[in-house]
């Protein structure tokens, strides 16, 4: 089914006020989704990445993803991608099989509107569904926002990793924060 939920709590209206559409993310959607990325890559160092993902490449990483059976979801309104949330294999070995490990990005004028949450609340719906037994998230430092929904989600910070990743000429710190789902 192509559509996840409509958010309609009055927990999620009162928190982005309109109504909102979580749904399958398709390779249709990359050049949204690449819109709210790219400027993530260019100008923060809350992705490790340095150079800006084509539309291209995001539909391969969409298609990637629901290839090994895992969720990619977009928040939208009225035909606009306002977010997305995906997982992803936590590591390569079989044992590790029922862990994963979340994403969620927001459009810049979008924060602070309760998607990430809608957004997260549907992801987690989605890896329960699929019998997944831990979900983890990484964090790079400084990100209040991020520590913020993370904890509101009950996610616990299980690792703090000191001056892991180097972007824009300094160091950076991450943290892991880990959900069990059962």
């Amino acid at each position: 089914m192509d559509k996840i939920k409509r958010v309609t709590s009055l927990v999620a209206r009162s928190l982005y006020r309109a109504p909102m559409d979580i749904r399958n993310a398709t390779p249709e959607d990359a050049a949204a989704i690449v819109a709210i990325y790219n400027p993530y890559v260019a100008d923060s160092c809350i992705t490790f990445e340095t150079e800006p993902v084509t539309a291209g490449e995001m539909a391969a990483r969409i298609s990637e993803t629901k290839a090994v059976n895992l969720p990619w979801l977009v928040a939208t309104a009225d035909d606009e991608v306002l977010g997305y949330a995906y997982a992803s294999r936590w590591k390569g070995r079989c044992a590790y099989r029922f862990a994963v490990e979340s994403t969620v990005y927001l459009a810049g004028a979008r924060k602070g509107q309760g998607i990430g949450w809608a957004l997260y609340v549907g992801l987690i719906d989605e890896l329960r569904a699929r019998s997944l037994h831990t979900v983890i998230g990484g964090i790079a430092l400084p990100n209040r926002a991020s520590v913020v929904l993370h904890e509101r989600m009950g996610f616990r910070k299980v690792a703090h990793f000191e001056q892991v990743g180097f972007k824009q000429s300094r160091w950076i710190d991450v943290e892991y924060w880990q959900l069990m789902l059962d």
